[in-house]
């Protein structure tokens, strides 16, 4: 079987085809450098550095693991060296400010590259990834002294950040947390708690890790309304803002886990340990969204990435996997069996994975280009109208994006058979590093209470209409396309159902709050399902154009995409009706037994 390949020609279809990234980046200002060329030649390098150093290593660290010993967090053989590599070819700065050593490009790009190192390796991937977000938060919210004492290290990669939320008593519920900050008399707060479950919380790749930790002041009120927003390195930077003296911040332990065994999930012990207050006091949580949403993004990359792993993989297996005969007729008579990719379960579960993949691709390269908007020098209106698509679609993204990536994932596990369940074909690796994408960063109960409640019904509908408008903009500007009829006849019927069902919706839970809930997670998935109808139908429209030209050299590839996107829209698009049931069953199946009546 082949080993693990970058989809660049799928990712540019994406970037320079359906998304106009190059141009895109041309409007927003200060970017302007971006255009075909740059983007190939970034795209080229990070697929051979993610295919040769990250793929390698992927099998061997999950079966090796990270190794705990007296608080010191020993990572698998290859990822230290690795990430040195990293640092060294400047990718930990591609889309960080200049004035502290980037380079300046457009955030989407470190999503890019982070979705090749993500489906080579996600394990490693993290350490990396959580830097990002302690990165933006510091941008974001911390003072300038604190930006110069930190963002360069950050930038370079010298240094890794985590964000520490979780307590053993507090998961989502962040207004419940015990870690408190005491005023010292040099400005410095000393932290005293226990922060669990701390992706790369601990770890020998970098001289110091970065903490923004959530923590609450002497006098701080109850709930969310009293937490603060701290950084505490690891080890306290000197005078030439070097890592300097032991903070007092330990690792007590590392979980074990059902996967990212590559990754160390900390225990962090934080004993009178000097933080900083970053952002306002009692407003922690408020600045910690801005971490919290780069994760949700990444996070949805993750399912992403594991759905392309798992489609790789499958695809190469069902290729050479000879078992049976076609029903409809011999298709390698030279052989003892035909390949199993002519048999129409498996082919139904190849472009499963094949439309959730590519799909999904679209969906987080929009919201990616989204973020450049929000941190360029576009207008205020501009921002605005991105800032309102990634405010609904973030939720959609992170938790429709992981389901559909774990389906992936266990699909390619199906199409393998009994080989899927062997650890040597990476299969159940795939399956096991994937399930944790639908429970951190908010499990896709909350996302779906996010989305409902706080940004549809929240906004009444002020969110929800806009993005509606964008996909009916879209049906008119291809109404007379006989080639698109039917996709835009479902379109525009799911366009105008999404609006009724919110509506009714929002009437029930005008006498019964429990009706959202009760509908939320159905209704996310409504959503991510017509979501990914609209960005295969943008696919369609642009592979027709493609193939209309006479100068075109992969009709091939082309019609692949048509050929996809009818399958979405007549195999993967009906789940809606089921969720539509679900969702107008409303509260009452679910809240009419009592709770004591719940047996065993």
């Amino acid at each position: 079987m082949a080993d693990f390949k970058a989809p660049l020609r799928d990712m540019r279809f994406s970037l320079k085809e359906v998304l106009n990234y190059t141009t895109h980046c041309s409007e927003l200002g200060g970017f302007e450098e971006v255009g075909d060329q740059l983007l190939d030649a970034i795209l080229d390098e990070a697929a051979k550095f993610v295919e040769q150093e990250l793929a390698p290593i992927n099998q061997s660290g999950d079966q090796q693991g990270c190794q705990w010993n007296d608080t010191v967090v020993t990572t698998p053989d290859g990822f230290k060296e690795a990430y040195a590599k990293y640092v060294d070819a400047g990718w930990a700065g591609l889309s960080a400010d200049p004035e502290f050593g980037g380079q300046g490009l457009p955030p989407s790009m470190a999503t890019l590259l982070s979705e090749m190192a993500g489906t080579a390796n996600w394990s490693w991937a993290m350490y990396p990834g959580l830097s990002h977000g302690a990165h933006a938060t510091i941008t974001a919210h911390g003072s300038d002294e604190q930006k110069q004492q930190y963002l360069g290290k950050l930038t370079s990669g010298e240094w890794t950040g985590t964000m520490c939320l979780t307590e053993s008593h507090c998961g989502t519920d962040l207004g419940m947390l015990r870690t408190r900050a005491e005023p010292n008399d040099d400005g410095s707060y000393a932290l005293h708690g226990t922060k669990i479950f701390i992706s790369a919380g601990e770890h020998d790749m970098t001289d110091n890790i970065v903490h923004i930790v959530l923590a609450r002041l002497p006098d701080a009120p109850q709930g969310t309304r009293g937490i603060s927003l701290f950084i505490v390195p690891k080890m306290i930077p000197d005078a030439n803002g070097e890592a300097g003296e032991r903070n007092g911040v330990s690792c007590g332990s590392i979980e074990h886990k059902m996967g990212i065994h590559g990754n160390a999930t900390a225990l962090l012990n934080f004993d009178g340990a000097k933080g900083w207050l970053i952002g306002p006091p009692n407003r922690g949580l408020n600045c910690m969204f801005t971490f919290m949403n780069a994760a949700r993004l990444g996070t949805a990359l993750q399912g992403l990435a594991h759905s392309e792993f798992g489609f790789q993989k499958s695809l190469d297996y069902a290729r050479e996997r000879l078992q049976m005969r076609s029903l409809s007729g011999k298709k390698s008579p030279d052989k003892a069996a035909d390949p199993i990719i002519v048999h129409p379960d498996v082919r139904r579960m190849l472009l499963t994975q094949k439309a959730l993949s590519e799909g999904g691709r679209l969906f987080v390269h929009s919201l990616a280009m989204d973020v450049d908007t929000t941190e360029s020098d576009a207008s205020v209106e501009a921002k605005g109208v991105a800032d309102a698509r990634l405010a609904l679609l973030t939720p959609i993204a992170k938790a429709f994006l992981t389901e559909t990536g774990f389906e992936s994932a266990n699909l390619g596990l199906q199409i393998f058979g009994g080989h899927g369940f062997i650890q040597e074909w990476g299969m159940e690796q795939n399956v096991r590093d994937c399930r944790i994408s639908m429970l951190y960063e908010g499990t896709t109960g909350i996302q779906a209470l996010d989305l409902l409640g706080r940004k549809v019904v929240g906004s009444q509908g002020g969110l929800l209409r806009p993005f509606l408008a964008e996909i009916q903009q879209f049906c008119a500007q291809h109404a007379d396309n006989r080639h698109m009829a039917n996709t835009v006849a479902a379109l525009k019927t799911h366009c105008e159902e999404w609006e009724q069902i919110t509506t009714d919706i929002t009437m029930r839970a005008m006498s019964n709050a429990d009706e959202v809930g009760a509908a939320s997670v159905d209704y996310l998935m409504y959503s991510g399902y017509i979501v990914l109808a609209y960005f295969w139908a943008r696919a369609q429209a642009t592979a027709l154009n493609a193939l209309a030209d006479e100068t075109c050299t992969e009709p091939d590839f082309y019609q692949a995409k048509i050929t996809t996107a009818q399958f979405y829209f007549e195999k993967l698009l009906p789940r809606t009706r089921s969720l539509v049931a679900t969702m107008e069953a409303g509260a009452d199946p679910l809240m009419a037994l009592d709770a004591d009546h719940f047996h065993f």
